[in-house]
């Protein structure tokens, strides 16, 4: 893919690099000369313009990337690069840095935002899914489809612990995507079993979460959570 990073500070340069490293072509946009270290980051296409500025990203050739990543320490910046991203260039996919937690609502499809990685969030995230067993756990939110990456633990009491995937009765606009085992991830099939311990990995809308909690670990798990249990 050709992707377009605005924003060369420390957290553009560590996603070029793991994007070059996959295999990717990417261009990192800076505006701060003091700032523009291709030497940091050599596999990379180096642009010194400004991103919130309609001319510098017709002159950077935006409309022909795939994914545009609006990486900057500012809020305000990343709204306005994702804005033109999606409304001027037509990019398929643009993926927000939220620096505060209090901005987080605004980084919606409203503003051309498909995916917004708050910091906060994963870290809670993180934090919830290494201590969480026998309850669901939001990782990420894709904006566009309103579409969310939930994990589940298995608990031993687990109503389908030891049956195929086939008897598990899932809501519609859910999926499980991926079975992680010990050190293994599973692509589930219908003939594979689910076993206590197993995390489980969803995509799902937020309106179906309840119902695939109430399958997984029971009905009464829902009311559970609820009443913080």
């Amino acid at each position: 893919m050709r992707i377009a990073i605005a924003g060369a500070g420390n957290v553009g340069r560590s996603i070029a690099q793991e994007l070059i490293d996959n295999g990717h072509q990417v261009m990192l946009i800076e505006r701060q000369p003091r700032m523009l270290r291709p030497d940091r980051v050599p596999g990379a296409d180096w642009v010194l313009a400004d991103a919130c500025e309609l001319s510098s990203l017709e002159e950077a050739e935006i409309a022909g990337c795939d994914v545009v990543v609006a990486a900057t320490g500012d809020d305000k910046v990343n709204l306005v690069v994702s804005l033109l991203a999606k409304t001027e260039f037509a990019v398929p996919r643009v993926v927000a840095r939220v620096n505060r937690a209090e901005n987080e609502w605004l980084f919606t499809e409203q503003w051309g935002v498909d995916v917004a990685v708050s910091k906060p969030r994963v870290m809670a995230a993180l934090v919830e899914e290494a201590v969480t067993v026998g309850d669901l756990v939001r990782l990420m939110t894709f904006r566009q489809g309103e579409a969310n990456l939930v994990e589940i633990t298995l608990p031993p009491a687990a109503p389908y612990v030891g049956q195929p995937l086939r008897d598990v009765p899932l809501p519609r606009d859910s999926a499980l995507v991926a079975i992680v085992r010990g050190r293994r991830v599973l692509v589930p099939t219908p003939d594979d079993t689910i076993e206590a311990g197993d995390e489980l990995v969803f995509v799902c809308t937020a309106e179906v979460e309840d119902s695939v909690r109430a399958v997984v670990l029971g009905p009464d798990s829902v009311e559970r959570t609820r009443n913080g249990r």
